[in-house]
C-alpha cells in the first residue's frame, strides 16, 4: 500500500492510525562530517580495552592477526588503505566470532628510505653525512620516523582500524633493538652466520647491498656485445668462441667461458662479410647452431658455411686468452688464461651458446666458480666505478652518482673493438633490476658481505621440521601454513627451493648493528673468526634495553661490552647494518612473543599483506623464524593484490591517476572506501576510480534503506512482544531459515577471509529477500494490522532478529555505519555494536523442508506477478491490489499452494483464486514454471480507505470506507 495517496473527500483521513515506520535514522549518511565523532566516541570509552577485558574475563581463545610493519615515511596511499581495511575486517570479524581478537599496529623504522631523507637534507644544507656524528645522524634519523609514525597512525585511525593505537610497536624502540640484536645473535650461536665474498645485489648510487624484496625491474636500454675468444695456442684450427653479453662492464672481470655439453656447436668459416662488418672473410667462429645464423646476420656476414661439428669433449680443457690479454697500457692485467668449463646454466635460447663468465658479477658465474675455484676480482669499488689502479678504465664509473650510465661500457667497448675482439655490438631494451628506492639501476657486485647459510644443519634443538633453514622452510610451507589464495604457497615454496643464503648486512648507518665481533689476524671460516660468547650477547642486549642501538657506536662501547671476559684488542667491532628485513622478520619475537597482549608461543593466526610480500616480510619472517623457531611464526597467509586506476593501469603520478585515499574518505566517507575493499576479490588487482566508487556509493545507499526500512518498523516493538517460533507463520519462519543458513555462510566466509562473499551475500539478502520481497509483502501487516497481532508481532519478532545479526554481520565491513544504526535503535552512552558479537541461530530455525516448499510457491508467485506486470504496462491496473487474479495450477503444485488468502498476502493482490481446472487458452505462463496459468480480474468489491484493499465487505462496518480488518483496528 501507499500512504501518500490521498483520501477521497468523503471519509476521514486514517493515515494517522497506520503504524508507518518513523525513524530519525537519515536517508543521507554524511559520513564525511559524522565518521570523526564515532572515532572520538570510541576512543572515550575504551572500546578496543573492554573487548580485552571481556576476553580475560570469559577466557576466549586468542587470535592473533600480526601487522607487517609499514615504513614510517610520508603519507598514506591507497594500497595502505586496502592493507589496512582487510586486516581490520579480519580483526573485527574474528572478534565478534567470539574470539580474544588482538590488533598490533607496528612500523618499519630503520633502513635506507629514512637515512636516504636525512641525507637528502644534509645535501641541500652543501653537509656530508659522513662528517657528521654517526650517532647524532641516527638521532636526525629517529625523529624523522617518529614524526611519520604519529602522521600515519591518524590516518590509519580515520579509517576505522581498531588496535592498540595507544601502544604500537615500532622496530626503532629499545626493546626492539635489543631483541632485533639478540635474534641475530642465536645465526651467530647456531654457526649459521659467516662472512663470504661473493656478488650481491648493489646499489652505486646508495653504496649498499639490497635484498631481492629491494629490487623492482622496470625497462631499461643496455649496451650489447658479441665478442670473440681466441684459444691459447691456436687450438681448434685458431677459431674464437664468440660470448654475448649486455654488460660490457663486467668483461674486464672475466675469468671463465661457460659451455652446455648438451647444446649442438658448430664451427662456421665467413665467406662473405658487409663493409661495415668487423667479420673477416676466411676467419673460423665457434658457435651454437641453434644460434649461429642470428649471430652472423647480427655481425653483418652475408655469407659463411659451416665446417663441421664441435662437440663437448673439443670443448672440455680449451683454453682461451681473455680480450685485452697483451693490450697496450694493459700493464699485464689481463695476461692470464681463461678456461672453457661446462655449465648446465648455457643454453641456447639467446646469445651464442657461450656464457662470458665473471664470478664476482653474477650468482650462476659465481656458483661456477666456487665449482671450479675460479679467482674474484675486486675491480669494481662501492660508488659504482672502477679502482683507482685498474689499467685503461681506473676510476670510470659504470653507474654515476645520479643514477645515470656512467662511461665505463662504451670505453670497454673501444676496448674492444681496439683489441680486434669485437665481433658486433647493439642496444637491448629489456626488464633490468632498479633499487625501488633510488629507482636508479643497480649491479651485481662481489663484497665482503654477512650471510645466514640456509642449508648449514642446525645444532639447536628444534629440528622437529628439519634441520637447516630451507628443510624448516619448505616443511612450514608444505604442512604448518594454509595460503589465502592458494597461489601463495607454491610461490613461496619456489621461492625457498631456489633462494641463496640470506645476505644480512648493509653498509649503512640507520638500523640495528650486526652485534658481533671478529678475531683480529682470524680469517673467515677460522673456528676462533667469530667471538661467540653468551656472556657478551647478554651484556649487549642488555645495553641496548637501556640505551638503544645506538649505543653500540659510542667510543669505548667495545671495551666496555668484552671487559673482565676477553682483551678488546684482539677483536675488531662490525659496524655494518642488518638488512631491515631481518628487523621486519624478528618482530614476531619482540610483538608476538614478549608483549602482554601476544601469544604465548609467539606464533600469529595470521600474517596479511600484499603478494609483493612473498618476496618480502612473508620471506624474511620464514627465513628468521626457521632459524629461530624451527618453524613459520605464522599459521595462515593472506595476500592482496595492486590497486590499479579504472583503466587498469598502475597509478602513476606522471600519469596522474593516483587515487588518494583521504580525499575519497573527505568525499564519501571511510565507510565508501571499506565497502570497496568488501566488493571486490582483494585476491587479485583492483581497480578503483570516480566510477567505480559511485556504484560502491550506490549499494551502500540500498542497503542503507534497509536497515533504515528496520528501523523505523520497530520503533514500537518490545522484546515482550516476541513471538514463539512454533506460532509464527511460515513466512516468519522462512525468513528464520534463511538467517541460518547466513550465518552459517557469514561465519565459514569470515573465518576464510572472504569479505566478498560475505558481502554479496549479506547484500543480496537485504535488498532482494527483504526489501523487495519480505518487506513489500509484510508492509501491510506491519501498517494495518492491530498492534497487537500476532501476525504483526511475527513479522517484529524477526525485524528484531534480522537487525541484530545484520548490524553485527555488516559491523566489521562498515564500522561506522553499524554503530549509527545500533545506537539508533539503543541510544546510550555506553553502548556500542562493537562490543558485541554475532548472535547465536537456534537450531529450530533451520527449516530445510519449509525452504524447498517455499521455492516452489515462490515460483508460482512469480507466475502471477509476471501476469499482473503486463496489466500494469497495459495500464489496466496501477497497483497490484486492483487484482484479483484466477491461478490455475497442477494438482502437485495444488498440494503446496493451498491457502489462497496467504497466497493473495504473497501476491500482494486482494484476493486470488486456485483452482485446479485447466488453464484457458491464453493464460499467462512461464516457460521455466511448468503447471501455473494465470488470468487476470480486477477485484471485486470497493476500496477500503485505510488499506487500500478491494474487497466486497467494504464500507459495511462501523468505520466508514473500511474493510474487517481496519474497521477492528479502529477498535
Amino acid at each position: 500500500m501507499c500512504a501518500d495517496t490521498p483520501q477521497t473527500s468523503e471519509y476521514p483521513d486514517y493515515k494517522d492510525t497506520l503504524f508507518l515506520p518513523e525513524t530519525e535514522f537519515p536517508m543521507r549518511a554524511g559520513l564525511p562530517a559524522r565518521e570523526p565523532e564515532w572515532l572520538a566516541r570510541w576512543e572515550r570509552l575504551g572500546v578496543y580495552e573492554q573487548l580485552r577485558d571481556k576476553a580475560k574475563a570469559s577466557a576466549r581463545k586468542p587470535f592473533t592477526l600480526h601487522d607487517g610493519p609499514p615504513y614510517a615515511n610520508g603519507h598514506l596511499h591507497i594500497g595502505h588503505a586496502l592493507n589496512k581495511t582487510i586486516k581490520d575486517i579480519i580483526v573485527r570479524s574474528h572478534q565478534m566470532m567470539g574470539f580474544d581478537s588482538r590488533y598490533v599496529p607496528g612500523w618499519d623504522c630503520h633502513g635506507l628510505p629514512i637515512e636516504w631523507k636525512i641525507e637528502e637534507q644534509y645535501r641541500a644544507k652543501g653537509l656530508d653525512k659522513d662528517d657528521v656524528d654517526i650517532v647524532a645522524f641516527r638521532q636526525e634519523c629517529r625523529k624523522f620516523a617518529e614524526g611519520w609514525v604519529n602522521i600515519q597512525r591518524e590516518e590509519f585511525k580515520r579509517l576505522g582500524v581498531t588496535g592498540t593505537w595507544n601502544d604500537p610497536y615500532l622496530t626503532m624502540d629499545y626493546h626492539a633493538e635489543a631483541v632485533i640484536a639478540e635474534e641475530f645473535m642465536k645465526f651467530l650461536m647456531n654457526g649459521s652466520l659467516y662472512q663470504g665474498s661473493k656478488p650481491v645485489m648493489w646499489s652505486p648510487v646508495e653504496k649498499t647491498a639490497l635484498a631481492e624484496a629491494e629490487v623492482e625491474y622496470h625497462d631499461h636500454t643496455s649496451h650489447q656485445v658479441w665478442v670473440r675468444f681466441k684459444p691459447v695456442g691456436g687450438a681448434l684450427d685458431g677459431a674464437t668462441v664468440v660470448i654475448w653479453t649486455t654488460t660490457p662492464w663486467t668483461l674486464p672481470q672475466n675469468r671463465a667461458v661457460a659451455f652446455n655439453p648438451g647444446i649442438a656447436y658448430g664451427l662456421y668459416r665467413v665467406t662473405e662479410a658487409d663493409e661495415k662488418s668487423t667479420a673477416v672473410v676466411g676467419e673460423t667462429l665457434l658457435l651454437a647452431d641453434a644460434l649461429a645464423e642470428g649471430v652472423l646476420t647480427t655481425a653483418k656476414v652475408t655469407g659463411f658455411e659451416k665446417l663441421r661439428d664441435v662437440t663437448a669433449e673439443d670443448l672440455d680443457g680449451l683454453v682461451l686468452a681473455h680480450p685485452f690479454r697483451g693490450v697496450e697500457g694493459g700493464n699485464g692485467e689481463w695476461d692470464y688464461d681463461v678456461p672453457m668449463l661446462p655449465g648446465e646454466h648455457v643454453t641456447d635460447d639467446a646469445g651464442t651458446g657461450f656464457v662470458h663468465t665473471a664470478p664476482s658479477h653474477g650468482d650462476d658465474d659465481y656458483q661456477l666458480g666456487v665449482k671450479f675455484r675460479l679467482p674474484m676480482t675486486y675491480n669494481v669499488e662501492p660508488d659504482g666505478s672502477y679502482r683507482a689502479d685498474l689499467p685503461l678504465f681506473a676510476g670510470q664509473h659504470i653507474i654515476l652518482p645520479d643514477g645515470k650510465e656512467g662511461p665505463a661500457n662504451v670505453s670497454v667497448i673501444k676496448q674492444l673493438a681496439y683489441s680486434g675482439a669485437l665481433l658486433a655490438k647493439g642496444k637491448l631494451k629489456h626488464s633490468y633490476p632498479h633499487s625501488w628506492r633510488s629507482k636508479a639501476p643497480v649491479i651485481y657486485r662481489n663484497t665482503p658481505q654477512w650471510f645466514a647459510a640456509i642449508d648449514k644443519p642446525l645444532d639447536d634443538g628444534m629440528g622437529q621440521y628439519g634441520d637447516t633453514i630451507r628443510q624448516r622452510a619448505l616443511k612450514s610451507i608444505e604442512d604448518l601454513v594454509k595460503f589465502t589464495p592458494v597461489s601463495g604457497r607454491n610461490r613461496l615454496h619456489s621461492m625457498m627451493e631456489a633462494r641463496p643464503d640470506w645476505v644480512l648486512s648493509r653498509q649503512r648507518a640507520w638500523g640495528v648493528p650486526l652485534t658481533c665481533f671478529v678475531k683480529n689476524g682470524a680469517k673467515p671460516g677460522d673456528d676462533d673468526f667469530l667471538l661467540r660468547d653468551p656472556r657478551v650477547n647478554t651484556r649487549i642486549v642488555l645495553a641496548f634495553e637501556a640505551e638503544g642501538a645506538d649505543v653500540w657506536y659510542v667510543q669505548g662501547f667495545k671495551e666496555k661490552i668484552l671487559k673482565d671476559l676477553h682483551n678488546p684488542d684482539d677483536y675488531s667491532q662490525i659496524f655494518d647494518i642488518l638488512d631491515v628485513w631481518f628487523d621486519s622478520g624478528s618482530t614476531h619475537a619482540f610483538v608476538l612473543r614478549d608483549r602482554a597482549d601476544g601469544v604465548p608461543d609467539g606464533i600469529a593466526d595470521v600474517y596479511m599483506e600484499g603478494t609483493d610480500q612473498h618476496r618480502g616480510w612473508f620471506h624474511s619472517s620464514m627465513l628468521q623464524g626457521c632459524g629461530t623457531k624451527g618453524r613459520a611464526p605464522y599459521r595462515n597467509v593472506v595476500t592482496h593484490g595492486f590497486t590499479l586506476d579504472e583503466k587498469g593501469m598502475k597509478m602513476s603520478k606522471s600519469i596522474g591517476n593516483i587515487i588518494v585515499p583521504q580525499e575519497i574518505i573527505e568525499q564519501y566517507g571511510a565507510d565508501i572506501l571499506r565497502l570497496w575493499v568488501a566488493q571486490a576479490d582483494y585476491t587479485v588487482d583492483q581497480r578503483i576510480g570516480k566510477e567505480i566508487l559511485k556504484g560502491t556509493a550506490d549499494s551502500y545507499r540500498r542497503l542503507r534503506n534497509t536497515l533504515r526500512f528496520m528501523l523505523g518498523a520497530l520503533g514500537d516493538y518490545a522484546p515482550s512482544q516476541a513471538v514463539a517460533y512454533a506460532e509464527m507463520p511460515e513466512l516468519e519462519q522462512l525468513m528464520l531459515h534463511r538467517l541460518a543458513e547466513l550465518d552459517a555462510v557469514v561465519r565459514k566466509g569470515y573465518a576464510a577471509f572472504d569479505f566478498q562473499g560475505v558481502f554479496q551475500a549479506l547484500f543480496t539478502f537485504a535488498t532482494t529477500d527483504l526489501s523487495a520481497f519480505y518487506f513489500d509483502i509484510r508492509k501491510d501487516a506491519l501498517y494495518c494490522d492491530p498492534s497487537d497481532s500476532k501476525l504483526r508481532r511475527s513479522c517484529l519478532t524477526v525485524m528484531d532478529a534480522l537487525f541484530h545479526r545484520l548490524t553485527t554481520w555488516l559491523a566489521p565491513i562498515l564500522p561506522f555505519t553499524m554503530e549509527d544504526v545500533w545506537l539508533s535503535r539503543f541510544p546510550g552512552e555506553e553502548g556500542s555494536v562493537h562490543l558485541q558479537d554475532f548472535p547465536g541461530t537456534p537450531a529450530e530455525w533451520l527449516a530445510p523442508e519449509l525452504a524447498a516448499r517455499s521455492t516452489t510457491v515462490r515460483a508460482v508467485r512469480r507466475v502471477v506477478t509476471g501476469a499482473l506486470e503486463v496489466e500494469r504496462r497495459a495500464k489496466t491496473i496501477g497497483a497490484s491490489l486492483e487484482a484479483a487474479p484466477t491461478v490455475y495450477l497442477s494438482p502437485e503444485l495444488a498440494q503446496i499452494v493451498t491457502n489462497p488468502d496467504t497466497f493473495a498476502t504473497l501476491c500482494i493482490t486482494s484476493s486470488l483464486t486456485l483452482t485446479t481446472e485447466a488453464a484457458p487458452e491464453g493464460a499467462f505462463s512461464m516457460d521455466d514454471v511448468p503447471g501455473v496459468g494465470v488470468v487476470f480480474h480486477h477485484a471485486d468489491g470497493q476500496k477500503c480507505q485505510r488499506c487500500w484493499k478491494i474487497l466486497p465487505d467494504v464500507g459495511s462496518h462501523k468505520h466508514p470506507g473500511t474493510c474487517a480488518r481496519c474497521d477492528a483496528a479502529l477498535g
